[in-house]
């Protein structure tokens, strides 16, 4: 058998479902693959091209066939996120997670409307300096590059009134990125241009401590978890591990990186609150503010009602796509790891 071949003997297609849209979803698809080091899993969103994908199945053969760095702590301080909501609803939603999870800093989606946008944050102030007193938690946002430079320029000089600690992607070019930085007080966060920008060129990487002053660090989107610690290592940035609206079972790879790296801020791994469905029976969720740092393998119950929510044409389209990404991807390094492993 091929080494892709053993990839895909140990694959299963799954469906999750969520709460509420979420990036423009209400089932979030992939496959999780096991391996003899546990279970890793390849769910690139549907406009990753092949080669980004690649780069998604690399973390996915780590985890499965590879290791993950040695932990440095065994829990790890998150925050909870909020979809583009209504008001009210941002409001309980915020409150739900300082009381029930613990959770003290709030990520606040924006869309770009700045009426509704004002109104959400707003919500969520309130909600904060009611359960946790005036000032205490706090609010990040993420623009997910949705406005001009000038949208972004005038948004934040009114949304700084609510105390941000960090916008996140707020424009998606580098010079927009630097425009915006030294026009507004509130500190710049770069996601997208770490997981897409230039495809993770050293240098580009390396440039970016000029015009941001947080890196967002995905371990699946840009390789797997060395391969973050590497991106941690060029950016020369302060870091905040994120998650990838992964499952359960996929969240434990941003634990591990989260655990091997030096990160002071709460972590983006709250992404569990928003699953409606999982993987695995007891969803990874925080527990006064912290998770901890561990492996799952998906529940033989939870596992097979996710194969189940996938119809058979969008299973036949995963197995299309893990095969086009272990094309566009190392497959030779791969095939190595994989053969290897017995």
């Amino acid at each position: 058998m091929t080494a892709l071949g053993s990839l895909l003997q140990g694959a299963v297609p799954f469906a999750v479902r969520l709460h509420r849209e979420f990036r423009g979803v209400t089932v979030r698809e992939g496959m999780l693959i096991q391996g003899p080091s546990g279970w890793g899993e390849f769910s690139p969103f549907e406009d990753y091209d092949d080669q980004a994908a690649g780069r998604w199945l690399g973390g996915a053969i780590e985890a499965a066939y590879g290791t993950w760095p040695d932990a440095k702590r065994s829990e790890i301080r998150v925050n909870a996120i909020l979809p583009a909501v209504l008001p009210q609803v941002a409001r309980e939603l915020a409150e739900q997670a300082a009381v029930r999870d613990g959770c003290t800093t709030i990520k606040v989606k924006i869309t770009g409307d700045d009426a509704a946008d004002e109104a959400r944050v707003a919500a969520v102030r309130e909600a904060l300096d009611s359960v946790l007193g005036y000032g205490v938690g706090l609010i990040r946002i993420d623009a997910n590059a949705c406005w001009t430079s000038e949208q972004a320029i005038s948004s934040l000089k009114r949304l700084a009134a609510y105390g941000l600690e960090y916008v996140e992607q707020p424009v998606a070019s580098r010079e927009d990125l630097r425009s915006v930085r030294a026009a507004v007080d509130v500190p710049i966060a770069v996601d997208e241009s770490i997981r897409t920008d230039r495809g993770g060129d050293p240098r580009a990487l390396s440039e970016l401590a000029e015009i941001a002053d947080i890196a967002i660090i995905k371990p699946y989107p840009v390789g797997g978890v060395q391969r973050a610690i590497d991106v941690a290592e060029l950016v020369k940035l302060p870091v905040v591990v994120s998650s990838s609206m992964d499952s359960s079972v996929g969240i434990c790879a941003s634990l591990a990186l989260a655990a091997a790296l030096d990160v002071d801020r709460a972590c983006g791994l709250g992404t569990g609150a928003l699953l409606a469905t999982d993987v695995v029976s007891r969803p990874l969720v925080p527990t006064a503010g912290v998770m901890r740092v561990q492996r799952l393998a998906p529940d033989a119950d939870a596992l097979a009602e996710a194969r189940q929510l996938l119809a058979p044409e969008r299973v036949q389209h995963w197995h299309e796509r893990i095969s086009r990404a272990w094309e566009a991807g190392s497959s030779e390094a791969w095939r190595k790891v994989i053969t290897s492993s017995g």
